[in-house]
């Protein structure tokens, strides 16, 4: 694996891979993958997809936002907007094709969703996989009186961690800045293709999630696929080849 760093005009470097285009997929959109919250570049989806695309010639970048994998920085010190800002980072400097196809795991699909809003110009189409617009507002909402009152007075938040050891750590400007960049309070219309892909098992994003966003985000091209018996990460085989069919849609290559 050959990592990149990524550091002009930034205090913390972004770590990140990028397998060019080769013969064949020179004219393809290219594919930039976002993770999840407190995931990394080397992930399950990231890796398959990565191999699908440099074996039909696709341009793929994934990288770690600060704080995470190899990426500088400090976890607790990073915020929704600044991790999209790494990831416009990665789109403007890092990312060669004119266009691009954001797929988005979870945090990523709302990262993706941000960077539809506000740098659509080279977005070509989004497929977001149990995207998590707006997840810090719905930890607000189920908070306790208990829960609030911590945050207020140690500024954080931790929360049981399913996937790991470690819990997950929300920090007061976390919330806040949730609040800024949440994309589920208005409507938006879109020119370009966009692909949610739901599991009806999903515990940690309820499914009537992607309803909601396809609501908000109105086009022509707005659909919902929905895996009666996916979990949130899906990272099964044929979760992986149906993430990997939607690229190639998007791609104009089925």
């Amino acid at each position: 694996m050959n990592v990149s760093y990524f550091s002009e005009n930034r205090a913390l470097r972004l770590a990140y891979v990028r397998t060019a285009s080769s013969e064949g997929g020179h004219s393809l959109p290219a594919v930039l993958f976002l993770g999840g919250f407190k995931s990394d570049m080397m992930g399950t989806k990231a890796i398959y997809l990565e191999a699908q695309c440099t074996a039909r010639g696709q341009e793929f970048v994934r990288f770690d936002y600060t704080g995470h994998g190899l990426s500088d920085g400090v976890f607790v010190d990073g915020i929704i907007g600044s991790w999209k800002q790494d990831a416009k980072d990665i789109l403007d400097h890092v990312v060669m094709a004119r266009e691009v196809i954001l797929v988005g795991s979870s945090m990523g699909g709302w990262i993706a969703l941000r960077l539809l809003i506000e740098h659509s110009a080279r977005i070509a189409g989004v497929v977001g996989i149990a995207a998590a617009p707006d997840f810090t507002k719905d930890i607000e909402s189920r908070m306790g009186q208990a829960e609030r009152a911590m945050v207020d007075k140690i500024g954080r938040l931790e929360v049981a961690n399913d996937y790991s050891d470690e819990p997950y750590i929300f920090t007061k400007e976390l919330l806040e800045d949730g609040r800024m960049q949440s994309v589920l309070h208005e409507n938006y219309s879109i020119s370009c293709p966009l692909t949610l892909i739901q599991g009806k098992l999903d515990a940690d994003v309820p499914w009537e999630k992607a309803l909601k966003i396809q609501k908000c985000f109105q086009g022509p091209a707005a659909h919902i696929e929905f895996v009666e018996d996916g979990d949130h990460r899906l990272s099964r085989d044929q979760d992986l080849a149906l993430i990997n069919t939607h690229i190639m849609k998007l791609s104009g290559m089925v």
